[in-house]
């Protein structure tokens, strides 16, 4: 189970560190990075992408356009990278554009992924979310 908040660095080439935390994890060396909700990105061990999160995406009907829209934002903006010895793994251009991560990013445990947030937009969710829930 992916947990905690981390702060990190991008280094060149949009290559970060997983938390070691994080990394335990993960079985193997690949993960898989996708365009989250809210401009985020999820992580998922590759393991946990194919067990569970691809299977519960392409179970819904393809006969239903919102399955369908499902799909291709999900697939189109996936990746499998790698995690060299050190567990740092790097995140494409594309991904990186959409999140709106440049130097500093904060990754949070989601339970069976993790996301990476821009500092500034994890605040204000996590904001948002707290006076939510206060209002209940």
């Amino acid at each position: 189970m992916f947990l905690g908040e981390y702060q990190q660095k991008l280094t060149g080439k949009g290559r970060v560190l997983l938390p070691a935390k994080m990394r335990q994890q993960v079985q193997g060396d690949e993960i898989v990075l996708s365009k989250g909700f809210e401009k985020c990105l999820f992580g998922f061990s590759k393991n946990q992408w194919e067990k569970s999160t691809q299977e519960q995406i392409t179970s819904s009907s393809v006969t239903q356009l919102n399955s369908r829209d499902l799909r291709r934002y999900i697939f189109s903006g996936a990746a499998v990278t790698t995690l060299d010895t050190q567990g740092r793994f790097i995140i494409s251009h594309n991904l990186s554009e959409y999140a709106g991560v440049k130097q500093d990013v904060t990754i949070i445990g989601a339970g069976d992924h993790f996301e990476i947030w821009e500092p500034v937009e994890w605040k204000k969710k996590l904001k948002q979310i707290e006076e939510e829930s206060s209002n209940t």
